[in-house]
Parts: structure tokens; C-alpha cells; sequence
């Protein structure tokens, strides 16, 4: 692929401004930090390291249209325990510059495969993913078990077909600004309605995605498809599923059903007062949750 020296972005100016508000967003990462720009076969992958040195590794992937900024309500909490690798992923918004767009899941799986290698993490991973990047933890999981302790997958977003009524106003979001307002305040309702730190949140997580629709070239997504039942069953790396009790993108009954008639040794929790934005909404618990589940030893209580 050849690119300009503005590549992935619109021009040199969409450039400059989405990452001058992508940096100015940084500042509030709670915790001491280092990043990493590291070269894959996909191209240049930014990282934002947090936590001890030495401590067991944790790499967190964000959803659609977000990045590694999206953990700032977890990242504390998370990197008090573990070494944690908050990734902007190679094909989305972020400092990440991809110079080959992937054609499907194997491509993104040998992208994360290049990039643990590329950090010397090992085998020992804890992988975590919210939405996009919980069905990519979780097609890793199916083809590198060997590499990982255990995966957490939040919102999985392929369990079961998306709501009809989701898709809907994904694809009207597309007609007009306000649309699109509309829809990520729907998204993120209990986040925005929790208090006036949520009101911020949700607002900058806002600017930072309508920025980017602004700023960077259109690309081809590779959407995930519904997982096959073999997939649910031959997940043996130990998995904690969370979904939030307003879950708007898929039927969260449905999904949580499924996970359990199909592979009921997996571990599968709701987190009441959120929807798609549990790791906003409900960070402590979310947190709390997670935590509880790396630490433990032995199979599902």
C-alpha cells in the first residue's frame, strides 16, 4: 500500500487536529505511563503501557471507533496488578498507522500474534476486549490457547445476531450530525446519566469518534460474524463473558442462553446499570469483577 505522509488520515491538517485532541484526551490516563509504536506485518501498532514491570501481562482491546483511551475509567485500578498494554488497534482511530488493511479475522490474529512477540510478552497473556475487541480476544483465543492464562470479553458483540433496532440506528447515525449525536448518547445513556463526570466522559468520547469521522480515510470494516457453536465449545482458555443488564446491540437474555447451554464452563456475569458502556457506567465493578476473575485460581466456582 503506498501512503502519504498523512497516511491514515484525510490530509496533513485532519492529521494534526485529531491527534492534537487524541493527546490533549491523554492527559487524563490516570497512571504513570510509557508507549510503544511497534512494527507488524499491518503496520505500526501504538501502545500505552501502564503498571510494574515484571507484573503478569495484561493487553486490553478497545471497540469500534474507540481507542486505548477508552480505558482510562479501568486502567488504575487494572495496572495496580498487572502490567497492562492498552492498544489502539492497527485498522481504527488512534496513533496506530496501518499499511495494509486486513481482509478478515486470521489477519487481525496474526497482527496480535506479531505484536505479543513484538513486546516479549510470552506465553501467560491475560487478554481483555470490549465489543470489536472482545470478538478479537476471542478469535485469538481460538487459534494461539497456548499463549494465554485467560481472556475476558466484554460486551461480546457475535454471540448472537445484533438487535434489528441497533442496526438501525447505526445505519441513520450515518444520515446527519444530529443522528449521530443521538445514537452515541444512546449508546452511552447510562454513563451520560450517571453524573457530571459521566456527562464529561461520554462528551469526549463523543468528540473523539465525530472527529475522527471527519479526519481519517473511509475504510473497509471487517464485521464479525455470529460465532459457530463449536467456537462457545472449544474455548478452553479460561473466559469470563460480561454483559450489561441495558445492552442495547445484541438481546443480552438471548446471548447469556447461549453461553451457557453451549459452553457452561465458562463464567458468564451481568452488570447491572449499564448497557454497551459497562467499563463507563460501572467501572469500579467492572473492575472488581475482572480483578476477582484474573486472581482466581482453579476451574469455574
Amino acid at each position: 500500500m503506498e501512503t502519504s505522509a498523512h497516511h491514515p488520515f484525510l490530509s496533513a491538517q485532519a492529521k494534526d487536529a485529531y491527534l492534537s485532541y487524541y493527546d490533549q484526551r491523554a492527559k487524563a490516563w490516570p497512571v504513570a505511563s510509557e508507549t510503544r509504536l511497534v512494527d507488524t506485518f499491518l503496520g505500526r501498532t501504538f501502545v500505552r503501557i501502564s503498571g510494574p514491570a515484571g507484573a503478569p501481562p495484561l493487553v486490553l482491546l478497545p471497540g469500534s471507533v474507540f481507542n486505548s483511551l477508552m480505558w482510562i475509567p479501568n486502567i488504575a485500578a487494572l495496572s495496580a496488578h498487572y502490567r497492562t498494554y492498552a492498544v489502539d488497534n492497527i485498522y481504527d482511530c488512534g496513533r496506530s498507522i496501518y499499511t495494509r488493511a486486513p481482509r478478515n479475522a486470521e489477519d487481525f490474529v496474526r497482527w496480535l500474534d506479531e505484536l505479543f512477540t513484538a513486546l516479549g510478552l510470552g506465553d501467560g497473556i491475560h487478554l481483555m476486549g470490549l465489543s470489536y475487541g472482545s470478538w478479537l480476544t476471542h478469535q485469538y483465543a481460538l487459534r494461539f490457547p497456548q499463549r494465554l492464562a485467560k481472556i475476558v470479553l466484554l460486551a461480546h458483540p457475535a454471540v448472537v445476531p445484533m438487535n434489528a433496532g441497533f442496526l438501525l440506528r447505526l445505519l441513520l447515525a450515518f444520515v446527519s450530525p444530529r443522528r449521530f449525536s443521538d445514537f452515541v448518547y444512546w449508546l452511552l445513556r447510562d454513563t451520560a446519566e450517571k453524573d457530571e463526570a459521566g456527562q464529561k466522559l461520554v462528551a469526549d468520547i463523543f468528540g473523539d469518534m465525530q472527529l475522527a469521522g471527519t479526519c481519517y480515510k473511509p475504510k473497509a470494516v471487517v464485521a464479525p460474524k455470529v460465532v459457530k457453536d463449536h467456537e462457545l465449545r472449544d474455548l478452553r482458555v479460561p473466559a469470563l463473558f460480561l454483559m450489561g443488564e441495558h445492552e442495547k446491540t445484541f438481546p443480552q437474555q438471548k446471548a447469556l442462553q447461549r453461553l451457557n447451554r453451549l459452553a457452561p464452563h465458562l463464567q458468564t456475569e451481568t452488570i447491572p446499570g449499564a448497557g454497551h458502556d459497562m467499563n463507563l457506567a460501572q467501572a469500579d465493578l467492572v473492575n472488581e469483577k475482572v480483578l476477582a476473575f484474573l486472581k482466581r485460581h482453579g476451574p469455574k466456582e
